[in-house]
């Protein structure tokens, strides 16, 4: 696994919870150095939502996996990579071609990013007929949706391959059977968060007012800054910094100077739009 951050680390604890050997990538030991709290808040979360999590379950997740910050040690021996870097597309092009030269030849790649296109990074790995996406949910082993989405050059075997390990891991495997940006999910949230976004920005009403309107509404059991608290707020400051819509590029500014430099990163760091203990 490429990045240990929010959903990075879901993917990884998500894996070794189902029974596979997982190594944990991430550029420097300082950052790794803060996994076993991460692990220990999610096992909490899955003792809160899953039946079947028994401490010796969790435990022996943890036991399975491993961490280093050397990239050739932690591809030696791997059947699968998943990539969750930054959503920047010169970094997971940059990433997947030092991937490309270093991974085994029976190395899968797939990326986890859920805005850019398959066909935009496989020419930089050296086996675009093994890469596609694998675009998971945050809160993965709650929300077990696996998006599996190729491009024109994706073997067919390959795609189904990812499905099938997919399921192996607790996922439901959606078969995307044309790139889209934003897969099915995304295609369907962001619209809702950015429009959210948008109504917070112009002052028309709190994130509160928001959310309650929408769950009311429409029985949803969460609103979009709940959502916004989920995914953390380094992924909608990234996507909104640079828009062409001058309103999210606000949200960014508002996003980074009223939460992201107060440490107010999400539900993960126990405050973002709303506090958690």
């Amino acid at each position: 696994m490429l990045g240990t951050g929010v959903l990075g680390s879901q993917i990884i604890f998500q894996s070794a919870y189902s029974g596979k050997n997982v190594v944990a990538y991430d550029i420097n030991d300082e950052i790794l150095s803060k996994l076993p709290e991460r692990w220990e808040y999610l096992k909490a979360a899955y003792r809160s939502d899953l039946a079947d999590a028994t401490e010796q379950k969790l435990d022996e997740a943890v036991s399975r996996i491993r961490a280093t910050s050397d990239l050739a040690d932690a591809l030696s021996d791997a059947d699968i990579v998943i990539e969750a870097v930054p959503e920047r597309l010169d970094i997971k092009q940059q990433t997947w071609e030092r991937v490309g030269e270093l991974a085994p030849a029976k190395t899968i790649f797939c990326t986890n990013s859920s805005t850019l296109l398959p066909s935009d990074i496989a020419p930089f790995t050296g086996r675009p007929e093994k890469f596609l996406a694998l675009h998971f949910a945050n809160e993965v082993w709650k929300f077990n949706t696996g998006e599996v989405m190729g491009h024109e050059g994706t073997d067919p075997e390959i795609f189904e391959q990812v499905a099938d390990f997919a399921a192996e891991i607790g996922m439901v495997p959606i078969r995307v059977h044309k790139e889209q940006p934003g897969y099915v999910l995304n295609s369907l949230l962001v619209p809702l968060l950015n429009a959210a976004s948008a109504l917070f920005v112009k002052g028309v009403a709190s994130p509160e007012d928001i959310d309650n309107t929408w769950r009311i509404a429409t029985g949803a059991p969460s609103g979009p800054f709940q959502i916004y608290d989920v995914v953390g707020m380094m992924t909608p400051y990234n996507l909104s910094k640079d828009s062409a819509d001058p309103t999210q590029r606000e949200f960014a500014e508002i996003i980074k100077r009223d939460y992201i430099d107060k440490g107010y990163l999400g539900k993960g760091s126990g405050r973002g739009f709303y506090t958690y203990n």
